[in-house]
């Protein structure tokens, strides 16, 4: 399961590996984390020039049905075998809002050491993904309207890479990362045919640990903090 990881911000890749004309650099953060805020590609309104558009949405899918923010900490991740029937993804899943969420990578713990570490997962070369998720639009109490989203997992019990990954004796879970050549096909397709992409991926993933920066002291009364270089890679 994915509940940190780093999107893709910058207009010249979305272009590029993506098809969208859309910079989110000076917009969001450089890593997503559940209730913050990151961009997905989703279908092109009826009418459009371009078959997919960006957009920022909150990391954590919230349903119709609560008026809570904090609820998308339990809802970034949606399981393919039970999407489509529970309640928080029910509906997403059935009227077809399907996404593609651009990642230039994702972080996982790994317990090989013994205990948990977190590990920085990319494809060689640094190559954007895009994994498969599912959108809606929120509204809020104080009538606020929002995109939320979630990224679909699948088992990976038996993935030769993914099962090294979360607490020994717990499922392995790792999301849905799609063939660029399916991107159009995994936001146009019927529901019905949907489920077909949800494998295992089976390129080439690298790893590394990867761990939290420390935290910066707190400043001095009067003075900014200095600015972090997030050091990706």
């Amino acid at each position: 399961m994915c509940a940190n990881y780093v999107p893709v911000t910058s207009g010249d890749h979305m272009l590029t590996f993506f098809g969208v004309e859309r910079d989110f650099k000076n917009e969001l953060p450089p890593e997503a984390w559940p209730l913050g805020f990151a961009p997905f590609i989703r279908r092109a309104p009826p009418g459009s020039e371009t078959r997919r558009v960006a957009e920022s949405g909150m990391f954590g899918l919230l349903p119709d049905f609560t008026k809570d923010l904090a609820f998308g900490r339990r809802t970034y991740n949606a399981r393919s075998e039970t999407v489509h029937q529970l309640p928080s993804f029910r509906e997403a899943w059935r009227k077809g809002w399907r996404c593609i969420i651009p990642a230039l990578a994702i972080y996982e713990p790994n317990y090989e050491s013994g205990k948990a570490e977190r590990w920085m997962i990319h494809q060689p070369g640094a190559v954007p993904m895009g994994l498969a998720g599912i959108y809606r639009a929120w509204r809020g109490p104080d009538g606020r309207e929002m995109f939320t989203f979630a990224m679909l997992t699948v088992n990976a019990d038996d993935h030769p890479f993914y099962r090294r990954f979360h607490k020994p004796g717990e499922e392995k879970r790792m999301v849905v990362i799609l063939h660029p050549g399916d991107y159009d096909r995994w936001l146009e397709c019927e529901v019905e045919e949907a489920p077909q992409f949800f494998r295992q991926w089976h390129g080439t993933l690298e790893g590394y640990a990867k761990p939290l920066p420390p935290r910066a002291p707190a400043p001095k009364r009067g003075k900014p903090a200095p600015p972090q270089d997030p050091g990706l890679f």
